[in-house]
């Protein structure tokens, strides 16, 4: 896994506040909520990763470097 900068970290906690809503677009883990689950960004921690509340319970973080894709969503 190749660590961000802290600037990299900074812009993503930017884009993703606390708070913000996301819809799952892809996630390469056997653990993952289907596509298309809405999540909460709880945090982004120092790695870049968002750390999330799923609507189906999981807490699976969303790793950008390991291929996760999400999407805003509003509301």
């Amino acid at each position: 896994m190749n660590f961000p900068s802290r600037e990299q970290v900074e812009r993503i906690r930017k884009e993703y506040p606390a708070g913000c809503k996301v819809r799952l677009v892809h996630m390469d883990d056997p653990q993952s909520p289907p596509v298309g689950t809405i999540g909460e960004v709880q945090a982004v921690d120092d790695t870049g990763s968002l750390i999330m509340r799923w609507s189906n319970g999981s807490g699976l973080n969303v790793v950008f470097d390991g291929g996760d894709i999400v999407e805003k969503v509003e509301g």
